[in-house]
């Protein structure tokens, strides 16, 4: 399949784009709570990763390439929004959806970590990577997402016993 999107074969791509799309979102909503945000952000990752495919080395699974690309943009979208936030130059007016994601208990209490903190829980526990291969994905060592994962986890029930 790999081999046929590099070609150009619009049903190898079609077919990457369904097996890659749902778990690539998911980790993009988780990341940025925010709907139309994670739908870009998992949309410029896929287009990125389509216009690299030509440099992937096809020994690698994709899936892990791919959703490093999409965390990393989803890191880099919470800290401009959080920057926003702080210089005070957020659109005054919520959207519907972001209302309504507010709603959602697991979406809401991971807003309340940091974007960083908030990128190792959802690849952990929403896509299910191990915390070797987390460390290989974004670059860090293993005992900082170790670190990372358990003072996310300290937080999450702390924000939970509060509720």
């Amino acid at each position: 399949m790999l081999r046929g999107a590099q070609a150009g074969s619009k049903a190898d791509l079609e077919e990457l784009f369904r097996r890659y799309w749902p778990p690539a979102y998911r980790a993009a909503y988780f990341v940025v709570h925010d709907r139309a945000a994670a739908e870009d952000i998992a949309q410029e990752a896929f287009l990125s990763a389509l216009r690299a495919l030509d440099r992937f080395d096809q020994r690698r699974p994709f899936g892990p390439w791919l959703h490093r690309i999409v965390v990393n943009r989803a890191i880099d979208w919470a800290r401009a929004r959080a920057l926003r936030r702080e210089l005070n130059v957020e659109p005054p007016d919520a959207t519907v959806s972001e209302e309504f994601e507010a709603r959602d208990e697991l979406a809401a209490a991971l807003a309340t970590l940091s974007p960083e903190r908030r990128a190792v829980v959802v690849l952990r526990y929403v896509l299910d990577y191990t915390p070797g291969e987390i460390a290989l994905l974004l670059d860090l060592p293993r005992g900082t997402v170790n670190s990372r994962l358990r003072r996310a986890l300290d937080e999450l029930a702390g924000e939970v016993a509060r509720d």
